[in-house]
């Protein structure tokens, strides 16, 4: 048997957009999944994502993150 524990790491946020919190008062925040291809993810695990000018858009029920780069 294995002497490694079965937790899990601790989950951390991988992108944030400081200058939103700076600009506006943020008064619900909400948690979602991304759809991403392959390079998309392997940018986010290395710290590249930029969210400076992106923002969201409701369209149809459906949260789209618009202006975001990887």
């Amino acid at each position: 048997m294995s002497n490694k524990s079965s937790k899990k790491p601790p989950e951390r946020t991988i992108a944030q957009n400081r200058r939103a919190r700076h600009d506006y008062f943020i008064e619900d925040r909400f948690e979602a999944g991304l759809v991403l291809e392959g390079w998309e993810a392997k940018s986010l695990r290395a710290g590249r994502a930029q969210l400076a000018e992106s923002y969201v858009n409701l369209r149809n029920g459906e949260a789209w993150l618009v202006g975001a780069h990887f």
